[in-house]
């Protein structure tokens, strides 16, 4: 937590967790305000739970729900009156603050003089200078708060994977761009390496760094979420309800794991035998888990398609298997993998070496069985089978271990924006990554409707495409670099050998090397060497610095395909005064 003092009696700070309640309680405060509607974000607790921990904790809660970007005068009224109501000192939060620093801000118009509250906002971190004139303003309308614009050549949404090695390539390629990056997390992660610490080679820590320091310097970091769309005004409106216009746009937001698609699983993860690896604060306990195991029964789940990374759920299971088989227990658990889809992997020529590990380890594979439920009291998971009918029942099985991978879904600000295709991914050509409609927006990541697999390595290869075609664009050209959809999957299949998957669009093979040097159809150790020893470099010191080492774009001499977004985009910038 890093809670800011805004006044004697009114402090804010960003997404803070149920069990934190207990700590803010000891330090003195007597009352929450939640400004985050449930639901925002896949890492984000609901409501409910918050109101459990603040009744133990004999803390007062209010829930005040803003959307971002739209805050009302009615939603000022109902944050002043509960300050008035509660009994302070007070803590209101949001996903930043931003949104809880605002409804204070905008409370105080009126008693405070507005120098005053801006030079209170500024001191806890936050900009609120855009809303100089509504507080000045003696007449507030309920409608939107609209501040004033600020303007980037190229914008960004997202600081993960994509957003930060796409502005690195483009500044390696154009030094001294006009670039800024929306991101409001202070933390920037390395998930490809969350398997490993599920697996008790790598610490958590080794995945984290602070989001400034992989931010390119030169770059703008706009600490905020973007909280809508406006593709044909070439703005953006942030949570606070600030406008930033663009002339280029490139969307790298992610997705969102969908842990309430399961019923139960919010109320027991980390708990009861229940973990996934798709979390920075549960990877650790899947390893608890898997290292006191002594016996009994293992169900590991993978929904269905897409999710990120599509090998994951069985790395966890592989490397589970192979520390219990290390240590003698093996024999003593039954391992099933219950998977919604019908093939072990999606790429056929990977399965006859996984499947030789299924059966070394013993794994019952159970395939068409989608994990829709748990009660971790009980220990029991719920499953809709498929029979090949088409006909669906459900069935329970009871666990001891269960890693779950969650249903991934798109961002509902992306699914609910102009930018999204009818499944709710943001709508881009497969090659380009140009968006279908608007010329001027890119789409990469997890969040793109490319059918690519879902992975950091489709990354390393996506933003220079990203980098080369949007500089295109801002200079009234054709986009002509294209991504063939490559991805890879290192399948860690035992602790010191990995099968290194990596296919193109079509499941076609796309290595990196020759097959004499790696093959990846197989388990080897240069591989697991290479997972572990070197991809967290790679990752941190040249794919966020935009070195390009075998991620060099493809370029067409001439265009690849006719895009009338593009042809009106261009007509645009080549009709400007």
């Amino acid at each position: 937590m890093d809670i800011k003092t805004i006044a004697p009696d009114f402090s804010v700070t960003e997404q803070i967790q149920p069990q934190d309640v207990s700590i803010i309680a000891s330090q003195g405060f007597r009352s929450i305000i939640i400004n985050r509607p449930d639901n925002e974000s896949s890492d984000q607790p609901e409501y409910q739970a918050f109101e459990n921990s603040c009744s133990a904790a004999g803390v007062n809660l209010r829930f005040i729900p803003v959307v971002p970007g739209k805050i009302t005068d009615e939603d000022v009224e109902r944050f002043r009156m509960a300050l008035q109501e509660l009994p302070a000192p007070t803590l209101a939060f949001c996903r930043t603050g931003t949104r809880s620093m605002t409804l204070w801000a905008l409370a105080q118009s009126g008693h405070l003089s507005t120098d005053a509250i801006l030079k209170a906002a500024s001191g806890a971190g936050y900009d609120l200078s855009a809303l100089r004139s509504k507080l000045e303003s003696k007449e507030h309308h309920n409608r939107p708060i609209v501040p004033t614009f600020e303007h980037h050549d190229i914008l960004i949404i997202g600081g993960g994977a994509g957003g930060v090695a796409t502005a690195s390539s483009i500044v390696k390629r154009r030094p001294g761009s006009d670039i800024a990056i929306v991101e409001p997390k202070n933390e920037h992660y390395y998930q490809p390496g969350w398997t490993l610490v599920g697996g008790g080679v790598f610490d958590r820590e080794q995945t984290e760094r602070p989001m400034a320091s992989v931010i390119p310097s030169g770059v703008t970091w706009i600490r905020s979420a973007c909280a809508e769309f406006e593709p044909d005004r070439n703005q953006i409106v942030l949570e606070d309800g600030r406008r930033i216009s663009y002339q280029v746009l490139v969307v790298s937001p992610g997705l969102k794991l969908n842990w309430e698609g399961i019923e139960g699983l919010k109320d027991t993860l980390g708990q009861n035998g229940v973990t996934s690896n798709y979390l920075f604060d549960m990877a650790p306990y899947t390893w608890d888990l898997i290292s006191a195991f002594k016996g009994g029964r293992a169900l590991f789940t993978q929904p269905a398609m897409p999710i990120k990374c599509a090998g994951a759920p069985q790395k966890a299971m592989y490397l589970a298997c192979d520390h219990w088989k290390r240590h003698g227990v093996l024999g003593n658990v039954n391992v099933k993998f219950h998977n919604a889809g019908g093939v072990l992997f999606g790429v056929k020529d990977y399965v006859p070496s996984l499947m030789k590990y299924v059966d070394m380890y013993g794994i019952d594979l159970c395939f068409n069985e989608n994990l829709i439920a748990v009660d971790g009291q009980t220990k029991e998971a719920t499953f809709e089978v498929t029979d090949a009918a088409g006909e669906i029942s459900k069935i329970k099985r009871g666990f001891d271990m269960l890693h779950v991978t969650p249903p991934q879904v798109p961002l509902g600000f992306i699914q609910n924006s102009p930018l999204a295709n009818e499944a709710g991914w943001i709508d881009v050509d497969g090659e380009t990554l140009q968006h279908t409609k608007y010329g001027n927006i890119f789409g990469l990541g997890d969040g793109g409707s490319t059918p690519n697999a879902k992975t950091a390595a489709a990354v390393r290869k996506q933003a220079p495409v990203v980098a080369h075609n949007a500089l295109a664009v801002l200079r009234g050209k054709t986009p002509t670099a294209v991504y063939n959809g490559y991805g890879s999957c290192p399948l860690t299949v035992e602790r010191g050998k990995i099968i290194l998957a990596e296919f193109a669009y079509g499941g076609k093979l796309d290595p990196s090397v020759p097959t004499w040097m790696l093959d990846g159809t197989k388990p080897t150790r240069r591989a697991w060497f290479l997972k572990e020893k070197m991809l967290p470099n790679i990752y941190f010191d040249m794919m966020l610095k935009g070195t390009e080492t075998l991620a060099k774009p493809k370029i067409l001499p001439h265009r690849p395909v006719a895009h009338q977004a593009h042809d009106a985009f261009r007509d645009q910038i080549d009709n400007r005064p």
